[in-house]
């Protein structure tokens, strides 16, 4: 079992910055990737960004490219969130989820489904 621990959200201002943060526990030992989600009210669940665990490749919506940067510590087992310029159009919960034990993906990484494992979330709101 792998535990996602998220924190960093909380209330800005347009074009301001937050930056979010997601430790991971547990069976971390064979991460393939992590990634963020996030999900507003009346909406379905929308890939932010996902970051490779051993390459560091990362991959981004188009939305957010240009504005947010994903990271990861593999010390730490903590993946980053970055996000900058930030507009109303960005408030929502965000979701930290994992893939591990897998070397492979079966979908696509930018599809929730792919993902193990799974945060609580935490509460991102962009005033205008």
């Amino acid at each position: 079992q792998v535990q996602l621990v998220e924190s960093g959200g909380g209330l800005v201002q347009a074009g301001g910055s937050l930056r979010l943060s997601c430790a991971a526990s547990g069976r971390t030992f064979s991460t393939y990737a992590m990634c963020w989600f996030r999900q507003a009210p009346g909406t379905e669940r929308e890939f932010v960004a996902a970051i490779n665990w051993s390459s560091a490749s990362t991959y981004y919506a188009d939305s957010v490219k240009g504005r947010f940067t994903i990271s990861r510590d593999k010390a730490k087992n903590t993946v980053y969130l970055q996000m900058n310029t930030l507009k109303p159009g960005d408030t929502a919960v965000y979701y930290c989820a994992a893939i591990v034990g897998r070397n492979r993906l079966r979908i696509g990484i930018k599809f929730s489904d792919e993902y193990d494992y799974w945060g609580q979330g935490t509460q991102v709101t962009v005033s205008s």
